[in-house]
């Protein structure tokens, strides 16, 4: 998977001239940076998604068109189960971590497009993890649901705040779970 791209593969990923893509990074619209000592400018891959997401650009020439999907919980019969119902359903890419600090590192290395994250971590509550993905500008375009057994509203309602999309109640309907994340994916 190709992370740093040239004006001219920009270009063609996007579908528009290697001039237009060159303008939008001049004028700042399409982040990225110059090779020291010379003209040349590169995009980082994150950049160019954000930009083709801000500019309804499909995606579908820069990726294999799944969706990636990180799961984050230590209950390995839990994981166990969304990986598989994932993989059955095809449309993901799928990566888990199951602390805190493993899915911060998944975060950064995967990048993925949801992060479907347990409440209750062994070493940090899933909130927590949540703030620090939406304190980082790099994540912006990360959707995140909670899942939990918390029931009480004023929890679920605190753990929304944290900035996440939406929430799923443990224990979870399958096709109760796959239409929450077509839903915050615009899948459907």
């Amino acid at each position: 998977m190709k992370d740093l791209f040239t004006t001219g593969e920009a270009a063609e990923v996007c579908k528009v001239s290697q001039q237009t893509v060159i303008r939008c990074f001049d004028s700042g619209r399409l982040q990225g940076f110059r090779i020291p000592g010379s003209r040349f400018r590169r995009i980082p891959r994150q950049s160019l998604i954000k930009f083709m997401k801000e500019n309804n650009i499909p995606l579908d020439k820069l990726e294999s068109g799944k969706k990636k999907v990180l799961v984050v919980d230590d209950d390995h019969e839990i994981v166990e189960l969304i990986v598989d119902v994932l993989l059955r359903d095809g449309r993901f890419d799928i990566k888990t971590a199951s602390s805190g600090y493993e899915a911060g590192i998944s975060t950064q290395r995967f990048r993925p497009d949801l992060i479907l994250l347990d409440y209750m971590l062994p070493d940090v509550n899933g909130n927590i993890v949540c703030q620090t993905i939406r304190e980082n500008p790099e994540f912006g375009n990360i959707a995140i649901i909670i899942v939990s057994g918390v029931v009480k509203q004023d929890e679920i309602d605190q753990l929304l705040k944290s900035g996440a999309e939406d929430f799923i109640k443990k224990p979870f309907n399958i096709a109760e779970l796959l239409d929450k994340i077509a839903d915050v994916l615009r899948m459907k």
